[in-house]
Formats: structure tokens, C-alpha cells, sequence
């Protein structure tokens, strides 16, 4: 036998026991009544839109990665060290199969179950490609982050499975540090803009009406004669633009990034991509001081649009995605040689057959 042999060998036996029951099915069940339901909804809610497809597929594809993040470390936080207490572990290893065959053999079948949520996802997926609005680019793109994304997760679970001996523990770090990369980033992007706020002058140039002549210019309706009193006032503004960074690991924002951007008939992102992309770049953009005049309130220079605004920030996704295999790519390293045999040291209490 090969080692690729071996190891999927390892990885189709933990399939066999996924699917096994009837547990899998009823969640799969769950999932498509739900994007079913997402999918009527949503198309009836964007049917006048300019591309009603693009808004519809970004959602399921999102729903895709929710529900991944969900079910994904409760299916592989446990691979090794379930089996561990099981006492089904050391009978693997005293077989041909090495470790490595072990650890990885146990990535590739959750990653595996986690990619049939895409897979159970993909008509819905295909009639949003029908309907209009999404482009086979986005598609493709999206499609491929996504399957990496479920990888990375199922890599965090079956990683701290072999770290940790307790198979609950381990389940819950692997929420943990999803919920870490998912929620925790967006609270340390707010609070990190929140404490790195400095002191800013708001000016506010209003019309001295009284000293103004009284002849009225029609187009503007202001006098034809300005008099005006500029008011400043000290304010604090958050600099998010200092800590847009942390939202690069953050795998929503991720996906959002890597997606081509495409944009409606006003010029604004017609998906939820696009829209995340958006707000993100945004907030790389140094805030202006802020200062508003009623004297020129008619010839304002006009905010940039979205695509403006994309086109002049830097991307990141590349940089959260590289983080994300590193990350990944190290738990499967130490679940490697924590679940060596034989074992130099083992922990207190440890079973080992």
C-alpha cells in the first residue's frame, strides 16, 4: 500500500462512521429547507433589482460558511482524541499506518463532510447563476475561498484533537478560536479604533444672517452677499484606519475581499461581497476632518463611490489567508507529534490502548 493508500484508507473509515447514522442526513435536511426558504424569500424580496442572482448567491454562500463554522468543529474536534478514549487509537498505530497517514487521513474526511454542505448547496447556487446578476468569476472565486475556508476550520478541530487530550476540551478550544477569528477580530477592529481615537477641530461656518445682504440668490437661496462666522469645537475621532488589519483573519471579511467586486447601475456593489468589501476599505481611509459650511453647502465636494473606493485601498485577503494555512498548518504539525508512537511522555490520567 501506497501512503496515499493508507491514508485514505484512514479517511474512508471515518467517513463510513459520519455517515452512518441517521443524524448527518437530518442536519443536511435542515440546511437545504433552510436555504430553500433563504432562496424564495430573496428572490422575491430583490425581483426588481438590476441583478437579484449576485444578492442571492453571495447569501448562500455565506450560509455555506455559518453553518461550516457551526457544525464543523463539532464533527472534528474529537477525530483523535475521541478515539483515544474509545481505546480504538492504538489499535490504528500498531498498524502499517504512520501518524501523519493518522492526523491528515482524519483532516481530509471532515473536510469532506464540511464540503457537503456546498455541495448539498450548489442547485440553489446554480439558480442564482440563472437568475441573473452574479458572474461566473465571483463564482469561481467564492466557491474555491469557501472550500479552503471549511478547511482551515476542519484543520483548527482535528488539530487541537490531537493537543488536547479531553475530547470536550478540545471541541470547545476548536469554537473558541473560530469564534476568535469570526467575532473576535470584529471586537478588537471596534475597540482598537475606539482607544486609538485622538483629539480632531470640527469647524462649522454657519451664515451671519443679520450682517448678510438681504437680496436672495434663487438657485441657491442664500443671500448674494455672504457674511460668515466660522465656530470650531474639539471632538474625538476614532482611527479605525490604524487597525483596519485586524480584520484580515476574520474569514467573512476574507471571502468578501477575495471576491471580484461588481457593481449596479448607481455605481454601488450589488452583492453582499462587495458591500463587506466596501465597508472594510473604507475604514482604511484616514477620516477627514470633519467641518461642514452652510456658506458653500451647494458646492460640497462630492464623497467618492464604492469603486473609488476599492480601487485606491489595499486588498487583504491574501494576507488573512495566509494566516489562517500557517495557523492550520501548525495545529497538524503538533497534533503530528503529540499523537506520535511511542510516546516519549505522556500526560497524567492519559489512556493509551
Amino acid at each position: 500500500m501506497t501512503w496515499l493508500t493508507r491514508m485514505w484508507t484512514v479517511a474512508s473509515i471515518e467517513l463510513q462512521q459520519r455517515v452512518r447514522g441517521a443524524a448527518w442526513y437530518i442536519l443536511l435536511g435542515i440546511f437545504v429547507f433552510v436555504v430553500l426558504v433563504v432562496t424564495v424569500f430573496t428572490t422575491i424580496a430583490t425581483a426588481n433589482s438590476d441583478a437579484p442572482g449576485a444578492v442571492l448567491y453571495s447569501l448562500i454562500v455565506y450560509f455555506v460558511l455559518l453553518l461550516g463554522t457551526l457544525v464543523v468543529p463539532a464533527l472534528s474536534g474529537n477525530a483523535i482524541n475521541g478515539d483515544r478514549e474509545a481505546g480504538t487509537l492504538a489499535t490504528t498505530q500498531v498498524t502499517l499506518v504512520t501518524t501523519s497517514q493518522l492526523v491528515i487521513g482524519k483532516l481530509l474526511a471532515a473536510w469532506i463532510t464540511a464540503l457537503g454542505f456546498l455541495v448539498a448547496a450548489l442547485p440553489f447556487l446554480l439558480f442564482a447563476l440563472v437568475l441573473g446578476g452574479a458572474s461566473t468569476a465571483s463564482a469561481i472565486v467564492s466557491i474555491l475561498v469557501l472550500a479552503l475556508e471549511l478547511g482551515v476550520v476542519s484543520a483548527v478541530g482535528v488539530g487541537l484533537s490531537g493537543l488536547i487530550r479531553r475530547p470536550l476540551f478540545s471541541v470547545v478550544a476548536t469554537y473558541l478560536v473560530v469564534a476568535l477569528l469570526s467575532i473576535g477580530t470584529l471586537i478588537a477592529f471596534g475597540l482598537g479604533g475606539m482607544v486609538a481615537q485622538e483629539k480632531a477641530i470640527q469647524r462649522y461656518e454657519a451664515v451671519d444672517w443679520q450682517a448678510s445682504s438681504t437680496e436672495i440668490d434663487p438657485q441657491t437661496g442664500l443671500p448674494e452677499k455672504l457674511v460668515c462666522t466660522t465656530v470650531e469645537n474639539e471632538i474625538t475621532v476614532p482611527r479605525f484606519d490604524r487597525v483596519w488589519w485586524m480584520l484580515a483573519a476574520n474569514p467573512y471579511v476574507l471571502l468578501a475581499d477575495a471576491v471580484p467586486t461588481h457593481y449596479d447601475s448607481f455605481g454601488n456593489p450589488d452583492d453582499l461581497f462587495g458591500g463587506i468589501k466596501y465597508g472594510v476599505r473604507q475604514a482604511q481611509i484616514p477620516p477627514d476632518t470633519p467641518s461642514w459650511s452652510e456658506c458653500e453647502m451647494f458646492d460640497q465636494t462630492p464623497y467618492p463611490s464604492p469603486e473609488e473606493v476599492i480601487s485606491r485601498t489595499v486588498p487583504s485577503w491574501a494576507v488573512g489567508m495566509l494566516l489562517h494555512l500557517l495557523l492550520a498548518g501548525g495545529l497538524i504539525a503538533g497534533a503530528i507529534a503529540r499523537t506520535h508512537a511511542p510516546a516519549k511522555r505522556m500526560a497524567a490520567g492519559s489512556r493509551v490502548a
